[in-house]
């Protein structure tokens, strides 16, 4: 199970996230990509911006419950939601 603030985030993040033009999609990719493989331990295939909230997704859902979530994740993901600003 996610945690409320986690879900609330992740969820504020895909919405944001469909709203972006595809060029600023494009841009932020590196930062969606770099948050899943910190989050994941490994480094993600690249397979664009029309997919990059799937694996943000898949691997929030991972670690919340495998491991549990981790410490900041909700304010982690507010950071990379508002970088796309």
């Amino acid at each position: 199970m996610i945690p409320d603030d986690i879900a609330t985030e992740l969820g504020r993040a895909v919405r944001r996230w469909q709203q972006l033009p595809l060029d600023r999609a494009a841009d932020a990719l590196p930062g969606v990509l770099a948050l899943c493989a910190d989050l994941a331990g490994e480094p993600l295939p690249d397979l664009g911006p029309g997919v990059a909230m799937d694996q943000l997704r898949v691997v929030v859902f991972d670690i919340c419950r495998g491991e549990g979530s981790p410490p900041h994740l909700a304010q982690r993901l507010a950071e990379l939601r508002l970088s796309w600003s």
